[in-house]
């Protein structure tokens, strides 16, 4: 019976441990979020009053570029083997203009960006998202080490 007793205990404690991961996430995105934007403000050496009025701005293409990006990978999925030739002839047409559209919102960005921080920041900014990824994951693979 107590062998009984420990599985059931050790599967509860499991199921636990899971289900405690699972509520955290939110918080854990938040916490990214949080220190996304630190890092940025930070790397960027944005004042108060220009960070007041660069993250609005970011965020809104950020938005629209995850969005474009998402669906052009959507077009890159082949669901059936048998794409017709009008079908993929359809994909590749959208995704280029998906990809016009986006070389469209990135000079407004750049010009609505203009007027808060200077071209040199808009520069560094290029790659601070991928830093900012690349700096996470290097923390997070450190953690896992210990």
């Amino acid at each position: 019976m107590k062998k009984y007793t420990l599985i059931a205990l050790m599967f509860l404690l499991a199921f636990g441990t899971t289900y405690a991961q699972r509520t955290d996430e939110k918080y854990d995105r938040e916490k990214l979020e949080s220190a996304r934007v630190a890092f940025i403000t930070t790397r960027l050496d944005l004042k108060p009053e220009q960070a007041q009025k660069f993250w609005p701005i970011y965020n809104i293409f950020n938005d629209s570029r995850e969005k474009s990006l998402r669906e052009m990978s959507q077009l890159g999925r082949i669901k059936d083997l048998q794409l017709s030739e009008a079908e993929a002839k359809s994909r590749l047409t959208r995704k280029f203009e998906i990809q016009r559209k986006m070389i469209v919102d990135e000079e407004k960005f750049v010009k609505d960006l203009s007027t808060v921080i200077t071209y040199n920041q808009i520069i560094q900014l290029n790659g601070l998202s991928r830093e900012f990824a690349r700096h996470i994951y290097q923390r997070r693979r450190d953690d896992d080490k210990k």
